[in-house]
């Protein structure tokens, strides 16, 4: 079960690896972005993203951008909230928070560009992730 708090952003061509940190007992490998380069809008629109997050059943979307995803009745709970925010048509950025399985939360993903989509995911002020070091701290918290 992925357990985060999170903003998710375009990742911008001029991103690089910087040095291992270690967070919260994981290693990770952060990103190092130029200040104000994380100003690229995601691939798609709000409102194709407010689409395809509308199609997920027990999903609840709110105009304004807000929603709440739950579990299925009889699943092990979990829940999650998240907010896009747009400039105009383009959609700059979302937040999650919450936990999910993995599934569920790579559907989410989907809404965005998914996992391909050059994502990048800010688990803490200051500490940018790749998708794929996203992951793995995603995973490696889930088991601890």
């Amino acid at each position: 079960m992925y357990k985060f708090d999170i903003t998710v952003y375009a990742q911008p061509g001029d991103a690089i690896q910087g040095e291992p940190v270690e967070l919260d007992g994981v290693l990770v490998t952060p990103l190092k972005i130029p200040l104000g380069s994380l100003q690229s809008p995601l691939a798609v629109t709000f409102e194709e993203a407010a689409e395809t997050l509308q199609r997920l059943r027990r999903l609840f979307f709110e105009p304004d951008g807000s929603f709440v995803w739950v579990s299925a009745e009889g699943q092990k709970h979990w829940q999650v909230d998240g907010g896009l925010y747009d400039m105009g048509k383009r959609l700059m950025y979302v937040t999650l928070k919450g936990s999910c399985p993995q599934k569920e939360f790579d559907q989410i993903l989907q809404a965005f560009g998914g996992m391909d989509g050059e994502l990048v995911f800010q688990v803490r002020q200051g500490v940018l992730l790749d998708a794929r070091e996203f992951e793995h701290f995603a995973e490696q918290q889930a088991i601890g």
